[in-house]
């Protein structure tokens, strides 16, 4: 089966997203952007041929009628073992590196309790690992970083207090390790992560009587070869990914056909990523006709976000939410993330709630792109917003009265899934290169249009 795929290098996440001939989208995958990007876009692109498996496994249980009943409840079980899998084979990596770097330190007179203690920690992780991704728990982050790493730090406190281990020492442990697990491909491939996932599956849910046709439904799709005809590579890292330059395109491109394919009738796109923010203008078909970007300075993006969030100490995906609870917004003057903390600090030394102060900072933010908006061309009637930020709904809320403000009611479409916008581009340009005039299905799943 041939197959097309577009990764989005970011200055935070690496996306990927796959194509079939017929245009549909038949596989997304994300990781975290990391200093080796080879790593990060084999691991996104993995992600996605993976992602794309579940796909054919759908479409084959769909072929009969015994396995079409059981077929949401069965992918839906796949797809939480299959990330149970991955977590779990990470973790034992994390492990075996924390503890070898612990028995080096061990020679030279660290406490001989470190090897032990770390080795308590991880055993509690793995057991606690099943309920992570138990039916119902809700995702705490799409990253294995994210997940690790804060009940790490919980369990850490608890071992401290315990056996008299030094906490930072710990937590130290992990820091020196992680990044060597996150710039190192997996010791198991996707496809072996994905079959003790359907074998986990298979003995969670199939009854002695659906169970050879399950597996041999599963067998089948696990055999099936998709072939890469051609792939294509865009963001804020592309001129480091491994693809020759003629199959490298650029963001505004990519976000700009990728938002036409998502919306057909979009006609202004604004994306906010990491490192910055793009307002589009499109045609009928997707083509770029103006554009305007921020300048170098990475104020009222995601970093900026982060920055906040850090000054905080809230998670990133925090500061959407608490914003929300405002009543009376704070007036914030400055973007900029040399200045965000003295002023963050010096508004809550004035007694401003919190949720005031990150409200009006997300319209600060808000602001700014609006004066990129205007330069492009404008907002017209169909208006996408894409990137990470889409997905803070105090940043949605601030555009969404500012577009109101400025040129009155609009269409505002916003997918779950717009982080993938700019690698669904790319993987149209794909297609294209191989089947000129061929068109990515015009539904990106998750799409909706908000008035």
């Amino acid at each position: 089966m041939k197959v097309y795929v577009g990764i989005d290098l970011g200055s935070t996440t690496t996306k990927s997203v796959v194509l079939d001939e017929q245009g549909r989208i038949f596989g997304r995958g994300i990781t975290n952007s990391r200093s080796n990007y080879d790593v990060a876009c084999e691991i996104a692109r993995g992600e996605a041929l993976a992602d794309a498996r579940f796909k054919i496994f759908g479409e084959l249980f769909a072929k009969s009628p015994e396995l079409a009943a059981t077929r949401d409840d069965f992918l839906a079980l796949l797809r939480r073992n299959f990330r149970l899998e991955q977590y779990l084979n990470s973790l034992g990596e994390l492990e075996a590196k924390s503890l070898v770097l612990a028995g080096q330190l061990a020679s030279v007179g660290a406490p001989a309790e470190l090897v032990p203690g770390l080795r308590r920690i991880f055993s509690a992780m793995r057991e606690e690992a099943a309920a992570l991704y138990a039916p119902g728990a809700k995702a705490r982050s799409d990253f294995f970083r994210d997940l690790a790493g804060s009940r790490f730090a919980q369990l850490a406190k608890g071992e401290a207090a315990s056996s008299g281990l030094d906490f930072e020492l710990l937590v130290s442990m992990y820091d020196k390790s992680i990044l060597s697990v996150e710039n190192t491909l997996a010791s198991s491939a996707f496809q072996e992560l994905l079959e003790s996932a359907v074998h986990r599956s298979i003995s969670q849910h199939a009854s002695a009587r659906l169970a050879h046709e399950l597996e041999a439904a599963c067998r089948e799709a696990l055999e099936m070869h998709l072939v890469e005809a051609i792939s294509v590579g865009t963001g804020y890292g592309r001129a480091r990914l491994p693809f020759p330059k003629e199959r490298i395109r650029s963001e505004i491109l990519c976000h700009g056909l990728g938002a036409h394919a998502a919306f057909p009738d979009t006609r202004t796109v604004l994306d906010i990523g990491g490192q910055d923010t793009k307002a589009i203008q499109v045609d009928e078909h997707g083509v770029v006709t103006s554009f305007q970007m921020n300048d170098r300075c990475a104020a009222g993006c995601g970093r900026y976000l982060g920055y906040i969030a850090e000054e905080m100490n809230i998670g990133l995906h925090e500061l959407g939410p608490i914003a929300m609870q405002s009543k009376k917004p704070v007036r914030v003057s400055s973007t900029c993330t040399v200045f965000a903390g003295a002023e963050l600090r010096d508004r809550l030394a004035s007694g401003h709630r919190r949720e005031d102060i990150l409200d009006g900072l997300h319209r600060a933010i808000m602001l700014r792109a609006m004066s990129l908006l205007a330069r492009s061309g404008g907002v017209h009637e169909q208006f996408t917003f894409t990137g990470g930020v889409a997905k803070n709904p105090a940043a949605v809320r601030a555009l969404r009265a500012l577009v109101q403000e400025s040129y009155g009611t609009r269409t505002l479409n916003i997918s779950a899934d717009s982080i993938y916008t700019g690698a669904l581009g790319a993987a149209i340009f794909a297609l294209r290169e191989d089947r000129p005039g061929a068109e990515a299905a015009p539904i990106l799943v998750g799409g909706a249009a908000c008035s």
